[in-house]
């Protein structure tokens, strides 16, 4: 990925655990590298094709000097994020924050603060049985879409299905979402359930109708097996209504467990319903 660098950006602002840090101020350094695409605007020299980091600069300074925080951690987490939410074609951001006047009482340069935050590849799989089934699911790509931590979502084909786990209901309309965010494994789970709620969601009877169900079926190569979150989503390998979507968006992408393709295991899928015709 390409690179823009902005290095020692100097911000005299309020900031630190001592009251007359936040009331007389000191002077913090900033270095910034944010990762984006840069070829199209080498090849146009078109500003709209690019990001000015003079905006990036000023929106860093800006940051700090209206804002008062304890940590610099907490600086350095509440930039990044403006910086990853302001700038649509920003990707990633390494962001190091130092302090050289920090009250420490002994001899040193500086003392800085360096993270590291960006957009992840999630894919989600929508479904919804009742009331106004596609109604429901488009309302909840409506909500994420406005989400300023979501950005890129697309939507697969919305396919009706049969009910699948041996519970007698209507069918179901299905499809996947592929999505980036900023929103770590179970914020962006919390999220969804949130939706879900809004959307009247109840959890009564396991594999039972829902008027909108949306479960993480991968997030980049996170692996997690906990009660709160499994993921990737389990026995997604053998569900089409989730396989048949996923590959309609990526059917190269690796099950960082199974370490098969999409395509690999929607073929494997049919293969084993037609041996057992």
């Amino acid at each position: 990925m390409d690179e823009i660098r902005i290095d020692n950006l100097e911000v005299y602002a309020g900031h630190g655990v001592y009251e007359h840090e936040k009331r007389n101020g000191q002077s913090f350094f900033v270095n910034a590298v944010l990762f984006s695409d840069l070829k199209r605007a080498g090849k146009s020299d078109a500003l709209a094709d690019s990001t000015s980091y003079g905006d990036i600069a000023r929106l860093i300074s800006h940051f700090l000097r209206e804002h008062r925080f304890q940590l610099l951690e907490a600086v350095a987490e509440g930039c990044v994020r403006e910086i990853l939410t302001t700038f649509d074609k920003i990707d990633r951001v390494i962001l190091e924050i130092r302090k050289p006047s920090a009250p420490i009482g002994l001899p040193f340069e500086s003392v800085s603060v360096r993270i590291e935050r960006g957009f992840k590849r999630a894919y989600v799989a929508v479904g919804s049985n009742m009331g106004d089934k596609r109604n429901y699911i488009l309302e909840a790509v409506e909500k994420l879409k406005a989400d300023q931590k979501i950005r890129h979502l697309r939507c697969s084909t919305l396919i009706e299905t049969e009910p699948y786990g041996g519970v007698e209901q209507d069918a179901f309309i299905n499809g996947v979402l592929e999505l980036d965010t900023l929103y770590e494994p179970l914020e962006l789970l919390h999220l969804l359930q949130k939706i879900e709620l809004e959307a009247g969601r109840e959890r009564k009877i396991h594999w039972g109708p829902r008027t909108l169900d949306l479960d993480i079926l991968f997030y980049e190569d996170f692996v997690s097996g906990t009660k709160e979150l499994t993921v990737p989503h389990p026995d997604m390998q053998n569900r089409s209504f989730v396989l048949d979507p996923m590959d309609e968006l990526n059917p190269g992408y690796v099950h960082p467990l199974l370490q098969k393709t999409i395509r690999q295991m929607k073929l494997e899928l049919e293969g084993d319903k037609n041996d057992r015709k």
